[in-house]
């Protein structure tokens, strides 16, 4: 579906009036007025990250609590269980919780749970088959739990505390436990609600660790600089697709810094096996790399080797995990692939599933069992290239797990909500989701989610729209405005990269690189430089027949790394001939 173009740029003279006050390039000060940062004091917070500016983590509820509770099983010796989720966010949440506690000599362990064979967050058989034979004094999950309430009662009756580090949405009613720390949580008002499963974590670890000294214990041992664990907060920050903006803008730009630093054996040798060795990692890297290759253990083996190779201290380890990983995540894209074919292939014999307002199916018809593991993949393509929400389901043992992915005008958790008397549980956030059904609920439920699409939204908002930052003229872009753009960084949600819009493009040469790929050099006409600029699309449908004059152009500017040098490169979004 061919989106609409909009185009944000602001007034011409306000752009020039916060140019000249903060001294800065005009294209970055229509970008920050774009984003509502207008006041000098905004653009300087904003411009420079950094780590003294970050929020008390004392603002969120039951902390001190949570805090105390843990102090007292690390001077106890109490047996500690990090239970954490399986994806970017939840494994990365886990390992500096159990960096940090190792480093206070906790009796620590941790449990990720199986994605296909256990499935999401705490259960009550976990607490009787785990738990509790193992001896626990205490539970503390990391990316999960808001909704385990029959767990964590099952726990707290069996004498295990329970604290929970989240940030989901919660209910109503929150789960018995010992502390509850989740900004989403309807009575706290931190104004943390940005932030990831591991954002949540390293809060704790900062309230953690200033309890800690303020009781002696760093005096004979040394203390963590929770610095060094920003690599991983901004892994699973920038793969959560939470919005980088205050403290998660702060976190991930001090982390990006640290991953390039490659202090984490870990980090170093999955940059390895991602080809990032001979240029600087960023946020895009992270989401399109790094983090798939994370994820690959959960999808398709087990999460577990995540963390090993996140807290190993031998390299010949980390390699050897990080190349597991890299051959995970290429089985991960095959599987990917030919249940989207799947689907592709049915849609086009089955036309009228399109006609509804959204999507849903399952593999009970497939003549393959779906891997659940990788359903949020195929159903944000489905999403992109249909333009409405999408659930597919995966059926094993009488029970549907299922992954919902949405569009910007439909708020994901709040329909499944609504149909949540044919549903065995549900949990997620506006845009992605998660749910369980039973089979002989599934036509029902097809039916009542398209229902609550169709109420909870417009006509317009079933269009795509390309929202373009600034016109921009060939005879403007220069080395100085890609350096100032790379003040704008980290890129992400919440702060997307600059996509910039120009007009009478003339092809000046071009090749078909890849597979699919259009490598040209590009001109505009009516310009007094002539100048021409290198310019790369990616994954052109047709080869063939392409043209040499484009209308209209939308790209992105950016530096190209390559055999140690960089230079300018425009990355082409879309055209318009």
């Amino acid at each position: 579906m061919q989106p609409i173009w909009k185009i944000k740029q602001p007034e011409i003279d306000a752009v020039r009036s916060l140019s000249r006050q903060l001294d800065c390039h005009p294209v970055v000060a229509a970008i920050l007025m774009i984003r509502d940062i207008t006041t000098p004091e905004k653009v300087r917070t904003f411009l420079n990250p950094s780590l003294a500016n970050l929020r008390s983590p004392f603002l969120l509820k039951d902390i001190e609590a949570a805090t105390e509770r843990i102090a007292a099983a690390i001077n106890q010796r109490e047996k500690i269980l990090l239970f954490g989720d399986y994806d970017v966010d939840g494994v990365t949440g886990t390992s500096i919780l159990l960096d940090f506690l190792q480093r206070a000599d906790a009796d620590v362990s941790y449990y990720l749970p199986h994605r296909l064979k256990e499935g999401y967050s705490l259960q009550h058989t976990h607490i009787i088959d785990y738990v509790i034979p193992q001896g626990f004094n205490l539970i503390i999950t990391t990316d999960c739990g808001a909704g385990s309430h029959q767990a964590v009662a099952a726990a707290q009756d069996a004498g295990v505390d329970v604290i929970i580090t989240d940030h989901h949405i919660t209910g109503d009613t929150l789960p018995p436990a010992f502390a509850v720390i989740n900004p989403q949580r309807q009575d706290c008002d931190a104004g943390f609600g940005h932030l990831a499963g591991v954002g949540v974590s390293f809060y704790l670890l900062i309230a953690l660790r200033k309890y800690l000294r303020d009781n002696g214990f760093w005096a004979d041992k040394p203390e963590p600089n929770l610095k060094d664990y920003c690599d991983l907060v901004a892994l699973g920050t920038v793969a959560d697709i939470v919005p980088l903006v205050a403290e998660n803008r702060i976190l991930t730009d001090a982390g990006i810094d640290i991953i390039n630093l490659k202090k984490r054996i870990g980090i170093k040798a999955l940059i390895e096996a991602s080809g990032l060795k001979n240029q600087p990692a960023n946020a895009e890297d992270i989401a399109f790399k790094l983090a798939p290759r994370i994820n690959a253990a959960g999808r398709m083996d087990h999460a577990g080797m995540a963390v090993e190779l996140f807290t190993t201290q031998k390299l010949s380890t980390a390699r050897k995990i990080a190349t597991k990983l890299s051959d995970l995540n290429i089985r991960r894209r095959e599987a990917e692939k030919a249940i989207f074919t799947e689907i592709e292939e049915y849609l086009e014999a089955a036309p009228d599933v399109l006609k509804k307002k959204s999507i849903v199916l399952s593999d009970l018809h497939s003549p393959r069992q779906w891997n659940a593991g990788i359903l949020g993949i195929v159903a944000s393509r489905l999403v992109k290239k249909y333009f409405r929400p999408v659930v597919l389901i995966a059926f094993q043992d009488g029970t549907g797990k299922g992954s919902a992915r949405s569009i910007p005008g439909f708020n994901l958790y709040n329909g499944l909500a609504a149909c949540e008397d044919v549903l065995k549980g549900f949990g997620g956030h506006s845009m992605a989701a998660g749910l369980k059904i039973s089979p002989t609920q599934l036509a029902h439920f097809r039916e009542a989610f398209d229902m609550a699409v169709r109420q909870k939204t417009e006509p317009d908002d079933f269009i795509p729209v390309l929202r373009l930052d600034y016109e921009l003229k060939f005879d403007d872009i220069d080395v100085p405005l890609l350096d100032s753009l790379e003040t704008l960084k980290p890129f992400g949600q919440g702060n997307p990269e600059p996509l910039f819009m120009a007009r009478d493009i003339m092809v000046v040469s071009s090749k078909i690189v890849g597979r699919n790929h259009r490598k040209m050099v590009l001109s505009q006409s009516g310009q007094y430089t002539q100048n021409r600029f290198a310019a790369i699309q990616f994954n052109l449908d047709d080869c063939d027949n392409l043209p040499d004059v484009f209308d209209q152009i939308a790209f992105r500017l950016r530096w190209n790394y390559w055999n140690n040098a960089k230079t300018m490169q425009m990355q082409i979004e879309a055209v318009l001939e």
